[in-house]
């Protein structure tokens, strides 16, 4: 097994967010998840960009507006050539709103729209591999695009990452073929016996994502967390302003989603 997480191209690898206030970001991601943050800007340079961790391990990321974009987090997919990556979308017809662009020693992004307006990024990494620790309580667990057009999603992002959009009656899953084979190389040796226990779907292992109706208006990468509680966790969000606009129960999980002005 590898001693750092690495993400094959076309998997989704990292989460960020721009916030307009960071050390209020901070402040409530650190008592609702239990971060801990250093900067990896260095302290002779403009800037920062505070990467959060659990235990040691990088979990996401909190950095400054960029431009106009809105207060959101950021998905970024990895990819082994932003240059052409970047070229790529824009021949299919999406929108690149940050040109591929060097983000210091630890690789080289770009940040892209795709056609019906949901932004999404591209990461090709070098010494920063993407997320260490991932659906363990206070970490990511998936990234779902919400759309109200799926055969237009798959049109889409099927050629660019080479995905393949299974609808399985409750959800289409999104899955990047070969993923399960690298995460038994490296990271989950165990990974098929464990989800055959569980009678997961076929093909989750190489899940990287879920199709969603929209659930605010718009077109968007909606990012999911990992909790203990989705109960407490909520309550804890409550506490310094955040406000919880829906919950579900499912077979599989209990989710809520919260809104706060700043964060």
């Amino acid at each position: 097994m590898t001693a750092e997480r690495t993400y094959p191209a076309g998997v989704t690898c990292w989460i960020d967010t721009e916030q307009p206030d960071v050390d209020a970001a901070r402040h409530f991601y650190a008592s609702l998840f239990g971060w801990s943050f250093s900067d990896a800007v260095p302290a002779d340079v403009p800037g920062t960009y505070l990467i959060a961790s659990l235990g040691g391990a990088d979990v996401a990321a909190i950095g400054p507006p960029q431009g106009d974009a809105p207060v959101e987090w950021n998905t970024y997919i990895a990819v082994d050539d932003a240059d052409a990556a970047a070229a790529a979308v824009r021949a299919a017809g999406g929108g690149i709103t940050i040109e591929p662009v060097e983000a210091g020693p630890g690789g080289r992004l770009a940040a892209c729209v795709d056609p019906r307006g949901a932004r999404f990024r591209l990461w090709q990494p070098r010494r920063r591999l993407g997320a260490q620790l991932t659906n363990a309580p206070g970490s990511w667990n998936f990234s779902d695009l919400h759309t109200a057009d799926a055969a237009a999603a798959a049109e889409f992002y099927g050629p660019l990452f080479n995905w393949e959009f299974d609808d399985i009656g409750f959800a289409t899953m999104i899955r990047r073929p070969g993923y399960d084979d690298h995460l038994a190389a490296t990271v989950d040796p165990g990974i098929r016996e464990r989800q055959d226990d569980i009678s997961a779907p076929p093909g989750f292992a190489d899940a990287i994502g879920w199709l969603a109706p929209l659930a605010n208006g718009h077109e968007d990468w909606h990012v999911t967390f990992t909790v203990a509680s989705r109960d407490e966790s909520a309550a804890t969000a409550e506490k310094p302003g955040a406000v919880v606009i829906s919950s579900d129960d499912t077979d599989w999980t209990r989710t809520a989603n919260r809104r706060s002005s700043s964060t």
